[in-house]
């Protein structure tokens, strides 16, 4: 099993983009209830800041702060995956080697991790995981989208609901 180097930054803020296995699923939004159940249930046993979260159907993107001396998140990103994957019913396609080693198909084995470097940086990606649907064509408007914690900062005064125009407009750095 391949060692990945990881940063062991305790208390430090990151950012995640997680994938459905078959990314041609739309699991996590039919299925959302239960993923909110599983997160749930990890962040009631395993507390972290939840800066930013926006699901889509085949993937997820966060902001997660963790702790003061705790730099575990592969931990909890695997209790909710595993959580999630054992309440779906057994179905999906596995290929061989998942077969073999007796996994589920259900969500690709890696996911993406950024260090939040700075201030900049988190405002950089905070914004990126809120304007995720309007750039995915999944809606007009970033308010449309109701699986994201965008709710939460209009709500806030963080974010107006008009934020990012419509999908008429230029998105910075997607062009």
């Amino acid at each position: 099993m391949p060692n990945y180097r990881r940063a062991r930054n305790t208390g430090a803020s990151w950012f995640f983009t997680v994938n459905l296995e078959q990314r041609r699923l739309q699991l996590l939004t039919e299925q959302i209830d239960l993923l909110k159940s599983c997160i749930r249930h990890v962040h009631q046993k395993r507390p972290f800041l939840i800066n930013a979260w926006v699901v889509l159907p085949d993937h997820m993107h966060c902001i997660w702060t963790l702790p003061a001396g705790d730099c575990d998140f592969a931990g909890r990103w695997r209790d909710i995956k595993k959580a999630f994957s054992r309440a779906i019913p057994v179905g999906e396609y596995r290929t061989p080697s998942r077969e073999l080693r007796r996994e589920r198909g259900i969500w690709q084995r890696h996911y993406w991790e950024h260090l939040i470097r700075d201030a900049s940086d988190y405002q950089h990606h905070f914004d990126y995981v809120h304007r995720n649907p309007l750039k995915h064509g999944w809606v007009n408007r970033v308010q449309d989208w109701p699986y994201s914690t965008f709710h939460r900062y209009v709500a806030a005064g963080i974010y107006t609901a008009d934020w990012c125009g419509d999908s008429n407009s230029q998105i910075d750095g997607d062009s």
